[in-house]
Parts: C-alpha cells; sequence; structure tokens
C-alpha cells in the first residue's frame, strides 16, 4: 500500500485551491494543497520517537499520513511522525499507559540481554587479539576490543566476519588503534594532511608495534 505523505516545508508557500498556507503541505497535482483542502485537516500529529505509541496509533486509526521534513545538511526527505485520527491517537495512549510496566520491564531484559552479549563480544574478540599479538597488553588488548565492538558503532567489531573471530577484522581493529593511540597520525590529519599521506606517514612506527606485539624481533 502506497503511503499518503505530508510535507513539513521549509519555506513559505501557497495552496492552489485556497491561496492559504499552513505547517503542513500535500503535494497533489499542479501544485500544494493545505491539509483543509485535501481533506486532512481532521488528522493530529504524532511526533516520531515512541515507537510503541505510534504503531498503535497508526493501527488503529483508518486513515494516517507520513509527514516529511527536508534535511539540508543531509541532503534528504526524513520522517518527523504521522497524522492520525485523533481517537485512534488517544486509543493508542490509553493501551500504552496500561502496559508501560511491563513493556518498561521486557526493555531492561532486553537492554540486559544486549549488554551480556556484547561483554562476551568483547571478551573473545581480546582473546582473539591476545592470541595474534601475545605481547599486546592486556588491558590493551582489552580496550581495543571494546571501543571496536561498541553496539551501533559501525566499527570493524560489529561485523559479522569479525563477530567469527577471523583474522583480518582483528589486525585491523588493532591496527587502527597502534594509529591513533601510539603514533603521530591524528596530529597529521589536524594538520592538514591528506588522509593517505599520514598513514604512509605513521607506516613505520605501525609495523614496529605490531611485530613487537606479535613477538618478533
Amino acid at each position: 500500500m502506497k503511503e499518503l505523505v505530508v510535507i513539513s516545508p521549509l519555506s513559505d508557500w501557497t495552496c492552489r485551491e485556497c491561496q492559504g498556507s499552513g505547517d503542513l503541505l500535500v503535494m497533489e497535482g499542479p501544485g500544494p494543497l493545505c491539509l483543509a483542502c485535501a481533506e486532512l485537516d481532521h488528522l493530529v500529529f504524532l511526533g516520531r520517537g515512541d515507537a510503541a505509541l505510534t504503531r498503535r496509533a497508526k493501527s488503529a486509526s483508518r486513515l494516517w499520513a507520513v509527514v516529511i521534513r527536508f534535511s539540508r545538511s543531509r541532503k534528504r526527505y526524513e520522517r518527523q511522525g504521522l497524522l492520525v485520527e485523533e481517537h485512534a491517537l488517544k486509543k493508542a495512549e490509553a493501551e500504552c499507559l496500561a502496559d508501560a510496566e511491563l513493556r518498561a520491564q521486557h526493555k531492561a531484559r532486553d537492554a540486559e540481554r544486549r549488554a551480556d552479549q556484547d561483554e562476551a563480544l568483547a571478551r573473545s574478540m581480546a582473546e582473539g587479539i591476545r592470541r595474534l599479538f601475545p605481547r599486546c597488553p592486556p588491558e590493551e588488548a582489552e580496550a581495543i576490543a571494546r571501543h571496536a565492538t561498541l553496539r551501533r558503532s559501525g566499527r570493524v567489531g560489529r561485523t559479522a566476519a569479525a563477530k567469527e573471530m577471523e583474522e583480518r577484522p582483528l589486525v585491523l581493529a588493532v591496527v587502527a588503534a597502534v594509529r591513533h593511540g601510539c603514533t603521530r597520525y591524528d596530529d597529521l590529519l589536524m594538520s592538514g594532511m591528506e588522509r593517505s599521506e599520514a598513514r604512509a606517514g605513521v607506516r613505520d612506527e605501525v609495523e614496529r608495534i605490531l611485530a613487537d606485539w606479535r613477538g618478533g624481533d
């Protein structure tokens, strides 16, 4: 089913039918319509942020629309919330209030479960780093693992290969930690040097530290 979309405009605009304006518009046909002319003015706005409330209000509303707004910084339209029928929003709010404690308990259990999973992943990765780099200080291996496996960070420790303890992502995590923490790399970047040149400038130092941690001569 195609979503009905309502836009929160960034600039002034005029309804093509009534010549009015407003905070929201619908792009339809040859020009924008205000909510009244689009026959959507009976709907109420529900901002994003509460997944349970949004899901329930959307389910209870016979008519609903997605509200979007263009982000100049990200160069894309982003969801701001929904327009739903007022009775649907009230029904959803009552349902959420009724089971708020139960949902809070579930949320706490889920958070605890994720924390346990993250701890186990970081511990396994630290052990993997120590196998590859036996002379890496234990506290350094643990710090590298925790940094690389931070949830929602997009770092190498969250990849499927890292979770399988494959060698390449473990080495990449160590290389990155050494480059940023043990060399002039960050200073070179701040001085305006290109990333490739900065990496080349500290490559020998990184390799020396890695060789020492591996136990080589």
